[in-house]
């Protein structure tokens, strides 16, 4: 016959979430996997209804109760503070030796292998547990991945649209950004103003200095624009040496005309580079909202545009605010 012992051996192969009860409902012996649940604290000896609580039936207190649930499933708890769910099933041992209890955690193994650090070798090599531990490995990898994948596919969908709506040159928002900001403003039926900005004497930087000169000279302009506006204001650069900045919610003429005189005069600064000194300045119109019945993108573009063309006939190094008595004009091409 073979004892305990021998039983106990066979037990940590086959089950290692086995426990061994005597005859009195004392705990022989645990399994590997269910002594690392409270590896500090021994089981053996101790009455196996004073270290696992029985859930489902409530209504054992004794072996033979126990006993007499053989076949059925159980549904335990440990007692301690941290009452890990289990599942067991009682096995009556022959000759009134006991029984043996055969444990699993059922749905929350998940938690128990990350609340014991519990790997393969702590269940039965023919355990279903490991093929779904593996599964959900497999599984939290495979989210991971993706994951990963449609953040870098999102990123570069942002990187890709930034890169469509800038002006490379100067980091300012293109000709493009601009037509759908002021596409924007207009369905916004909010006032705004539309400033129309022209670099004079810019071409002769090009011809005198070169094209990196020019090049020196627009992100120079371009940073004065920016510092001169607020951060809800569009700065555009929309051709050569032409720039459009539009100002949400602003159509104070006094204010549009003051910040119009501070660009031309910090623009007027001479603009050193690699030893030359490159001297340019601006012509500025600019059109409001305000000043139109129903604006329509087209129609206050080109209102900007005559106030513009207004400044550089004027002498250039100006700002004019479009009028509807102005003159219908446009600049050459």
């Amino acid at each position: 016959m073979m004892s305990n012992v021998e039983l106990a051996g066979l037990l940590d192969t086959l089950c290692p979430m086995f426990v061994l009860v005597d005859r009195d409902g004392r705990i022989q012996r645990v399994g590997p996997t269910v002594q690392k649940l409270r590896p500090d604290t021994p089981m053996r000896g101790k009455a196996f209804l004073d270290v696992f609580e029985l859930v489902r039936p409530r209504k054992v207190t004794t072996l033979s109760a126990l006993l007499s649930l053989a076949g059925a499933k159980l549904h335990l708890k440990l007692h301690d503070r941290q009452r890990t769910a289990l599942k067991g099933l009682v096995a009556p041992l022959p000759n009134d030796m006991g029984a043996v209890v055969n444990l699993s955690f059922g749905i929350s193994i998940l938690d128990a292998v990350r609340d014991y650090a519990l790997t393969s070798a702590d269940f039965s090599g023919t355990d279903l547990a490991i093929e779904l531990l593996y599964l959900v490995e497999a599984k939290s990898a495979a989210m991971e991945a993706s994951r990963s994948l449609n953040l870098r596919l999102q990123g570069a969908m942002l990187a890709a649209e930034e890169q469509a709506y800038t002006d490379m040159l100067t980091g300012l928002k293109n000709r493009r950004a601009m037509d759908v900001v002021l596409g924007h403003l207009v369905s916004g039926n909010g006032p705004f103003a539309l400033m129309h900005l022209d670099l004079d004497y810019f071409k002769s930087v090009n011809d005198r200095f070169g094209h990196a000169a020019g090049d020196y000279v627009l992100k120079q302009a371009a940073r004065i624009m920016m510092e001169e506006t607020r951060a809800d204001d569009t700065v555009a650069r929309v051709g050569g040496d032409e720039f459009v900045i539009m100002f949400k919610g602003l159509v104070d003429e006094a204010v549009l005309s003051a910040i119009a005189i501070r660009l031309i005069e910090r623009l007027q600064h001479p603009i050193s580079f690699e030893g030359s000194t490159c001297c340019i300045s601006a012509s500025i119109g600019t059109a409001l909202s305000t000043q139109f019945h129903s604006p329509k993108p087209a129609e206050i573009l080109n209102a900007a545009d005559q106030a513009l063309y207004e400044a550089k006939r004027k002498g250039r190094s100006r700002h004019c605010l479009f009028s509807s008595l102005a003159h219908k004009a446009m600049p050459p091409q």
